[in-house]
């Protein structure tokens, strides 16, 4: 009887999660720590994949100067062939404090988001290498960069746009900030929010409420946090408010739109035209969900690239 009662119980247990692998373990490793030609995220996964297949091991002749000499045989040693543990061990110790931070369950999206860079279209893949020029030109120690996502209404890209892009900061461990505003301001759609929500964003009321963008309208500010003393105050706004910087800033235009009616940003010192299709096309439809969580990680995987990107010329230096 106790053994039978025993074997229930174990039946009952969740089924320990299967590591990632070697495989994905690598392209993380290589995406941060590889040569410029590593952010070729085809090339990178097809190189890795037949080195790996050959005998579970990775050689630097295998890899068609994705990574240094001098960096490979620090992390495989003295017989210059990578294997699980050397990669996990050096993908430890390069990990930043701001990673560990992060809401487990948002973590684990950006674990997966960071396998995706193969999906986004080239004029994405543009912007995101441009944005990384950028910061990198521009990143000092113990300096903020500071981005602001605009779109029209400031309800849902631009939104999504800057935690998705604050998320990816606190996951490369870079002291880069992002912000959020429109160039006619409406409210932050609850649309929205479940989409944050979803990917593991903590979002809750603050019970205050900013300026309404229509009289009928309610524009909540809304607290959202992706990790351990890691938030910040979103609302719709128009780009130019005060809580948002000044001068010196990114400007990523992602809608059409705000695109065509500001050819320039005062105070930008970079201005990035990076648009992607509105969810808002699918709200009341079957697809709205999916598809909110979709542009979510449309500009997320962007975000994503551009501060790997950061972190692998940083790493280089």
């Amino acid at each position: 009887m106790i053994a039978l009662l025993l074997s229930i119980l174990l039946a009952e247990l969740p089924a320990e999660s299967p590591d990632v692998g070697l495989f994905v373990r690598s392209v993380w490793l290589f995406q941060q720590q590889g040569t410029p030609a590593a952010g070729q995220d085809e090339k990178l996964k097809s190189s890795l994949a037949k080195a790996i297949a050959n005998n579970g091991e990775i050689t630097l002749e295998e890899l068609d100067g994705l990574m240094t000499h001098e960096r490979f045989q620090k992390i495989a040693g003295d017989d210059m062939a990578m294997d699980l543990a050397d990669v996990a061990r050096a993908l430890e110790t390069d990990m930043p404090a701001s990673r560990a931070k992060l809401h487990e369950k948002l973590r684990s999206h950006a674990d997966y988001l960071t396998t995706t860079f193969d999906m986004m279209d080239e004029p994405h893949r543009q912007a995101a290498h441009r944005l990384a020029e950028w910061i990198v030109a521009n990143y000092e120690t113990g300096k903020p960069i500071e981005a602001i996502v605009v779109c029209t209404g400031n309800s849902r890209r631009s939104i999504l746009g800057s935690s998705m892009g604050n998320m990816a900061a606190a996951y490369y461990g870079l002291n880069v900030h992002f912000y959020s505003g429109g160039t006619a301001p409406s409210a932050f759609n609850r649309r929205t929010v479940a989409a944050l929500r979803d990917a593991g964003f903590d979002v809750t009321e603050t019970g205050t409420e900013a300026t309404r963008g229509s009289a009928k309208t309610l524009n909540p500010k809304l607290r959202i946090r992706w990790g351990e003393g890691l938030e910040t105050i979103e609302f719709s706004k128009r780009f130019s408010d005060e809580s948002n910087p000044r001068n010196g800033f990114a400007a990523l235009m992602v809608c059409s739109e705000a695109d065509a009616e500001c050819p320039t940003v005062p105070g930008a010192a970079l201005r990035l035209s990076t648009p992607y299709l509105d969810p808002k096309v699918y709200d009341g439809s079957a697809y709205e969900a999916a598809k909110y969580n979709e542009r979510r990680d449309d500009i997320g995987r962007m975000m994503l690239a551009a501060l790997c990107q950061v972190r692998r010329e940083i790493n280089a230096k």
